[in-house]
């Protein structure tokens, strides 16, 4: 990157997601449209959402204890296990490496909520003394990298961005600088969420974010004229950051390289875009800067296109600020997927490096009826094949935080 030093790859990916409960699963569906929306119950009273992205198949005693299932959050258990595969994926453990220099950086965007709310209600129904004596240290967000560090021994930086929905992004972002500058050579940097509660879909639903839409496949459209917000979804993502040469030393397969890194501010509103997109035009060029490369050298971004009605159509503008008549070409995941919170940034990361790996673009499903306002090329309704050198991926999130990465293949 431009300002620091050393070059940074992607050695390992891992993920969990509404498509698929690891990589290869979660690519394949990713790329063939399918949609991982589907009808769930929320458990809330008179709730007028009834589709979410839940994890499918999926029992955690398959990868972890049954003690430590009992005293971490789920999105800390997702966290944990995407960060294992991710791990396991780059074959670091199998090799003589620093354990002082290998650190962690993964967050989430809201953390523990589901625990939060299940401890009220202890505390209200049956005093303080039923409230678990691991509340606190299994819903704060931080503890994905507390225990994953724990687990394998790593005693490099052991951090955690919180930034909403750019939280991933900002997690690999500032994992990756830690590595130019030389604190670290191995970072396991992403995002994990399990969000879909009833307080918290509580919130959404008086917020007007979440889509009211009754047909789960169909809820979330990005960039379509019918789309009236996004879905809630959970899962976790991760990747394996090393310092390039030390990837080399050890015969690592390198999956990309991240050559940017940018971020601003809104500065604007609590949940609102600005209509202009300066921040996230900001953040793109910034990424730009860094990578110290042209716009024309973009071949695919990965959008943040959450089927909102003002943030499609925000992020359509910023890209025009940006790319001006030359837009590459674009999808949202998410149309599949849904929103996964503070774990987009790092499960889009992987859909990035897959395209960059398979000369693959994925669609944008659900995109029947294009707003005239968000006219750009977003891939819709199939995947198409085509040579990705340089992948673009966006996230932004409540309180105008921004984020953008760049990957190149190498």
């Amino acid at each position: 990157m431009k300002q620091l030093h050393r070059r940074v790859v992607v050695t390992g990916l891992g993920i969990l997601s509404p498509i698929g409960n690891n990589v290869d699963d979660a690519w394949n569906s990713c790329i063939e449209g399918k949609s991982g929306i589907t009808t769930v119950d929320i458990g809330l009273a008179n709730n007028p959402v009834k589709i979410g992205g839940r994890l499918k198949d999926f029992n955690p005693e398959n990868f972890l204890d049954s003690k430590e299932i009992r005293r971490i959050d789920p999105f800390i258990q997702y966290g944990i296990i995407a960060a294992n595969q991710s791990i396991e994926h780059s074959g670091i453990l199998d090799s003589n490496i620093d354990l002082t220099k290998v650190g962690i950086n993964f967050g989430a965007g809201i953390g523990g909520i589901d625990t939060i709310e299940k401890n009220k209600i202890l505390l209200e129904e049956k005093g303080y003394k039923k409230v678990s004596p691991f509340f606190v240290p299994g819903s704060i967000v931080n503890m994905i990298s507390g225990l994953v560090s724990i687990k394998h021994g790593f005693m490099g930086p052991n951090t955690s961005v919180v930034t909403a929905c750019s939280t991933g992004n900002h997690c690999i972002g500032t994992a990756a600088r830690s590595i130019s500058c030389g604190e670290a050579d191995v970072m396991i940097a992403g995002g994990a969420e399990m969000a879909s509660t009833p307080l918290s879909v509580a919130g959404f639903i008086s917020a007007r974010a979440l889509s009211m839409n009754s047909n789960p496949e169909a809820a979330s459209r990005p960039w379509d004229n019918d789309r009236d917000g996004f879905v809630l979804s959970d899962g976790a993502g991760s990747l394996v950051l090393e310092e390039y040469e030390h990837a080399k030393s050890r015969g690592a397969t390198i999956h990309a390289e991240i050559i940017g890194f940018g971020t601003s501010s809104d500065a604007y509103h609590m949940t609102a875009p600005p209509e202009d997109g300066r921040g996230a035009a900001l953040a793109m060029s910034n990424a730009i800067n860094d990578a110290e490369i042209d716009t024309s050298e973009i071949d695919y971004i990965n959008a943040h296109g959450t089927s909102t009605p003002l943030g499609d159509i925000a992020e359509t503008v910023a890209l025009k600020k940006v790319f001006g008549t030359d837009v590459p070409q674009i999808s949202s995941t998410k149309s599949m997927t849904g929103h996964t919170l503070g774990a987009a940034g790092a499960i889009e990361s992987i859909f990035c490096i897959k395209a960059i790996n398979e000369g693959i673009i994925p669609p944008t499903i659900n995109l029947d009826n294009p707003d005239p306002l968000c006219d750009l090329n977003f891939t819709p309704l199939v995947s198409s094949e085509k040579k990705v050198e340089v992948a673009m991926n966006n996230s932004f999130g409540f309180g105008g935080t921004n984020s953008t990465l760049v990957f190149k293949k190498i």
